[in-house]
C-alpha cells in the first residue's frame, strides 16, 4: 500500500487530532541534544566539503544548482526591467520543481530501495542527500531575497500590487465574495484524515491548506480534527482588480483563507496551514514486446503514477503549526532538509500571470525580428527546393527564422513530385504547423513516416495525442525504439524530378517546434548533398527497420559509435600536439557529464592541447586544476535565449573538423538515446560555425567562467572594452566578420574570399558582402 494511503495502526486508533500528532512526532527525532547535533552536522559538512573539493569531477546535481544560480543572477540584474527580472525568477522556480521531480526523485529511488550510489563528488547517497538539499535551501533563500528585497520594492513604480483583503474597497470585496461563492467554493473539497479516513492523495505542484478544526465553543485538543483542502490548479493564481491608477493581484490562497469558514460550518477553525509538495517523478521504462499497443498504455500509466510518487519537498509558510508539520514529515518519511520555508510566497511560477497581463504588455522587452540566413536572400523564397539544390544553407535560430524549415515541409506536402517524407519528432509546438503539414501530405497520398518519441519528458501526453492523429490519417508512426529515446533531429524528403530522384534533408540541434525556435539558440542545415542524404536514408532504415550499416560518411550516431568517435577525435588532437603539430578543441554543448570523455579531455590538456568549452548547464569537468586540466577553460552563456546548439570543433592540424547535432556529452546521450552528429563539409557553412563559436568566446555580458573550485564568476569586459552581447550581436553579423573569424592563432585563413563568393539572391540582385544576414 502506498505511503499516502496507509491507515493509522490499530494501537493508535483514536479520533482526535492530538493522538495523530503524537503518533506523527513519536520517535521522529533522536534524543541527541541540539548542540551535539549541530556539532555533528558541522563535522559531516566539513568532511563532505573536503571530498567535493578533492574530487577531479564536479557533481552533476551540484553543477545543475550552479546553473540555476546563473539564471537567478539574471533576475538580480538591475539593467533588466521588473518584468524581465520576474520572468527569470519564475524560470528558476519551474527549474527547481523539475530538479526535485527528476533529480532528487532519482536520488530517493536509491535511498528508498537501499541501493548504493556514489556521486562524482565522492559522496555516498546519504551524505550527498544532505549536502544537496542544504544547497537547495540556500538557493531558495536567495530566491526569496531576490523577490522581497529586489523585486517587490519596484512594484509601485509600475502601478501593481500583490494585494491583501484589507486593501480592497467595499465594491471590490463584494466582487471577490461573488467570485469565491460562484467559482471557487464549488470546486473545493475538504478531505478529512482520521482513523476512519485514509490519508488523502495530495497532488504535487498545487497549493494545499491543512486545516485544524475543533467543535464550536470547546478548547480541548482531544476534540480537534485535521482535513486538507486543495486549491483548484485550473484557476488563475491571482484574482485581478484593475483600478484607474493601479492593478491589484489578489492571490487565490488569500481569498480561500478569508472564506474557508464556509467549508466548516458549526465548528471552529484553529489554524490553516498553506503548503505545496513535490513528488518523485523519475521513472524508467521497461521494454514492451507489443510496441503498438502495450507501449503506449505503459507510458500513459507511468504518467498517472507520477501523482503517487513519494514526496521529496514540502514548501511551507513561515508560521506553519509545528505539530502539523511534524505530522507531514512523519507521514512522508522526510525531515527538515526536505522542508522549505518561503518568506515571499509559494511558487514563483505564479509571476507569469503578472508578466503576461495585458496592462503590462508594453513593458516586455521587444525581441529583434529574425534576419534571413547567410545562404538565403530572404526568409521565404518562391521555391525552397531550387535554392537547396544550389547550396547548403545553415540556419541559426532564433536569429534566423524557422520559416524555411516549415516552408520545406509545407511545400513538400503539396508538391505532386514529392514521394515521401520521413522525420523524427521529440517535442512539438501546440497547434503545430509541422503536424498540419504531415497530415496534408498523407491526405495527398504521400508516404509519411514519423518516429515519434513519446518518452519526451513532460511532453508525453501531447506527443501521444499528435502521433495518434497522424496514425489515423494514414501516416506510418513508430513510437520510439524500446528503451532508447529518439532524440536526433532529422528530416528527409524524396522527390521525383523526372530524370532523377532527389533527396532533400534537414539536420538540426533543435526540435521541430516553431515556438521554441524563437527562444532557443540552435543550428540547422538544409542540404541536398548526396553523402548526407544517403547517410540519413540508412539511418532511417536502422530506426524503422532492421538494418546495421557498417559506416556512415558524415554522421556519428549513438548509441553505437558516438562516444568512441569523439574520444578518437580528442586523442587525435593530443597526438598532433605531441608531434609538434597544431591542435585545439572547442565544444559548445548544453551539458558535459560523461566520465570517459572528460578523462580524455584531461589527457589532452596534459598533452598541451588548448581546450575551450562552452557548456550552458551541467559541467562535471573541473577546469584549471594543475597537472590535470590547466589548459581547459569552461564558460557558460545564460541570457535572453536558451543556449541549445551543439557544436564540436577539432583543429586537425589546420583542416578543422566541425560537427553539429542533437547530442550532449552525457551518458544518456551515448548509451540510452538515438542521437546523431553531422559533419559540416561546405566551407562557407564551416566558417559560419567557427564564427558562432568565436562570438560565444567573446561574450562579456551573458558569460560566466567556471573556476577550479566549481564556482562561476560573471565575465566582464576590461575597462576600455565595450560590452559584447551575442544575443544582440548575432542579429547584425556581416559576411566579412564571418570570413575573418578564428578560434586559434594556428588556424588557416578562410578559403573563401567574400568578394569573390558573393551570391545572387533569388530575385537576381547581387548580395553585398558587407551587409548583415540578408
Amino acid at each position: 500500500m502506498s505511503r499516502d494511503s496507509d491507515y493509522i495502526p490499530s494501537s493508535e486508533k483514536k479520533s482526535t487530532l492530538s493522538s495523530l500528532l503524537r503518533f506523527a512526532t513519536r520517535s521522529f527525532f533522536d534524543d541527541t541534544t541540539d548542540q551535539t547535533k549541530e556539532e555533528r552536522s558541522m563535522r559531516i559538512n566539513d568532511k563532505a566539503s573536503t571530498l567535493i573539493e578533492q574530487s577531479d569531477f564536479i557533481s552533476r546535481d551540484l553543477s545543475w544548482l550552479q546553473f540555476n544560480d546563473r539564471v537567478l543572477d539574471q533576475a538580480q540584474n538591475l539593467e533588466r526591467n521588473l518584468f524581465d527580472r520576474m520572468k527569470f525568477l519564475a524560470i528558476t522556480s519551474s527549474n527547481l520543481d523539475e530538479f526535485f521531480t527528476i533529480r532528487i526523485g532519482s536520488l530517493y529511488n536509491y535511498l528508498d530501495y537501499g541501493k548504493e550510489r556514489v556521486d562524482y563528488s565522492g559522496l555516498r547517497e546519504i551524505p550527498f542527500r544532505k549536502t544537496l538539499l542544504r544547497m537547495c535551501q540556500d538557493f531558495v533563500r536567495k530566491q526569496n531575497e531576490c523577490f522581497i528585497q529586489g523585486l517587490l520594492p519596484q512594484f509601485d513604480d509600475y502601478r501593481l500590487r500583490i494585494a491583501r483583503m484589507a486593501d480592497l474597497h467595499e465594491e471590490e470585496r463584494d466582487k471577490v465574495v461573488a467570485y469565491f461563492d460562484r467559482t471557487v467554493y464549488p470546486m473545493l473539497t475538504p478531505m478529512l484524515y482520521d482513523y476512519t479516513h485514509v490519508f488523502p492523495v495530495l497532488l504535487a505542484k498545487v497549493l494545499i491548506f491543512g486545516v485544524i478544526t475543533q467543535a464550536a465553543g470547546t478548547t480541548s485538543e482531544e476534540d480537534r480534527k485535521l482535513s486538507f483542502v486543495q486549491l483548484p490548479p485550473n484557476l488563475p493564481r491571482f484574482y485581478v482588480i484593475e483600478r484607474e491608477d493601479e492593478v491589484l493581484f489578489l492571490p487565490i490562497e488569500t481569498i480561500v483563507c478569508e472564506f474557508i469558514k464556509k467549508l466548516y460550518r458549526n465548528v471552529d477553525i484553529v489554524s490553516t496551514n498553506l503548503f505545496r509538495i513535490m513528488r518523485n517523478g523519475d521513472f524508467s521504462l521497461e521494454e514492451s514486446d507489443d510496441i503498438e499497443v502495450d507501449f503506449i498504455d505503459e507510458i500513459k500509466q507511468k504518467i498517472k503514477n507520477r501523482r503517487l510518487g513519494r514526496v521529496v519537498r514540502v514548501e511551507i509558510e513561515p508560521d506553519m503549526d509545528e505539530e502539523f508539520l511534524n505530522l507531514l514529515k512523519k507521514r512522508w518519511e522526510i525531515d527538515d532538509y526536505n522542508v522549505f520555508r518561503s518568506e515571499g510566497f509559494l511558487d514563483y511560477t505564479a509571476l507569469w500571470q503578472i508578466i503576461k497581463h495585458p496592462e503590462f504588455k508594453h513593458e516586455i522587452p521587444s525581441v529583434h525580428p529574425p534576419v534571413p540566413p547567410l545562404g538565403l536572400g530572404k526568409e521565404r523564397i518562391t521555391d525552397i527546393f531550387e535554392v537547396m539544390k544550389e547550396r547548403d544553407i545553415l540556419l541559426h535560430h532564433p536569429f534566423n527564422n524557422f520559416e524555411p524549415v516549415l516552408q520545406l515541409l509545407e511545400q513538400a506536402a503539396e508538391d505532386p513530385k514529392v514521394l515521401s517524407i520521413k522525420l523524427t519528432i521529440y517535442r512539438l509546438a501546440k497547434n503545430s504547423r509541422v503536424t498540419e503539414a504531415l497530415l496534408l501530405a498523407a491526405e495527398n497520398g504521400k508516404h509519411v513516416a514519423v518516429l515519434f518519441e513519446v518518452k519526451a519528458r513532460f511532453d508525453e501526453e501531447n506527443n501521444i495525442r499528435e502521433a495518434q492523429r497522424l496514425q489515423k490519417a494514414g501516416c506510418f508512426v513508430i513510437y520510439g525504439i524500446g528503451l532508447l529515446k529518439t532524440h536526433t533531429k532529422l528530416l528527409l524528403i524524396v522527390r521525383n524530378e523526372g530524370n532523377r530522384v532527389v533527396r532533400y534533408a534537414h539536420m538540426s540541434s533543435g526540435n521541430y517546434n516553431e515556438e521554441t525556435a524563437r527562444l532557443y539558440t540552435d543550428i540547422g542545415l538544409l542540404t541536398t548533398n548526396e553523402e548526407y542524404t544517403h547517410d540519413i536514408s540508412e539511418f532511417f532504415n536502422v530506426i524503422t527497420g532492421h538494418s546495421l550499416p557498417t559506416n556512415y560518411k558524415n554522421l556519428i550516431t549513438a548509441p553505437r559509435h558516438m562516444r568512441d568517435k569523439l574520444i578518437e577525435l580528442i586523442r587525435n588532437e593530443a597526438e598532433n600536439q605531441r608531434q609538434g603539430l597544431a591542435s585545439g578543441v572547442c565544444i559548445k554543448i548544453n551539458s558535459l557529464e560523461d566520465r570517459e570523455v572528460i578523462e580524455e579531455l584531461y589527457k589532452a590538456s596534459q598533452a598541451g592541447v588548448t581546450i575551450k568549452l562552452i557548456v550552458r548547464g551541467i559541467c562535471c569537468l573541473r577546469p584549471g586544476r594543475p597537472g590535470l586540466s590547466e589548459n581547459i577553460t569552461v564558460r557558460s552563456i545564460v541570457g535572453d535565449f536558451l543556449e541549445h546548439s551543439r557544436i564540436f570543433y577539432f583543429h586537425n592540424n589546420g583542416d578543422p573538423l566541425l560537427y553539429g547535432g542533437s547530442a550532449d556529452v552525457m551518458v544518456r546521450s551515448f548509451d540510452r538515446r538515438i542521437e546523431s552528429l553531422f559533419l559540416l563539409v561546405d566551407e562557407r557553412v564551416k566558417q559560419e560555425v567557427i564564427h558562432m563559436l568565436q562570438y560565444n568566446l567573446r561574450d562579456n555580458v551573458n558569460a560566466y567562467v567556471l573556476q577550479e573550485d566549481g564556482s562561476y564568476l560573471k565575465c566582464v569586459g576590461e575597462d576600455d572594452s565595450p560590452a559584447f552581447n551575442i544575443h544582440q550581436a548575432f542579429f547584425n553579423v556581416t559576411l566579412d566578420e564571418v570570413m575573418q573569424a578564428r578560434l586559434f592563432d594556428s588556424e588557416p585563413e578562410a578559403c573563401l574570399n567574400p568578394l569573390e563568393e558573393a551570391e545572387s539572391t533569388p530575385d537576381g540582385e547581387e548580395q553585398d558582402s558587407s551587409t548583415t544576414y540578408s
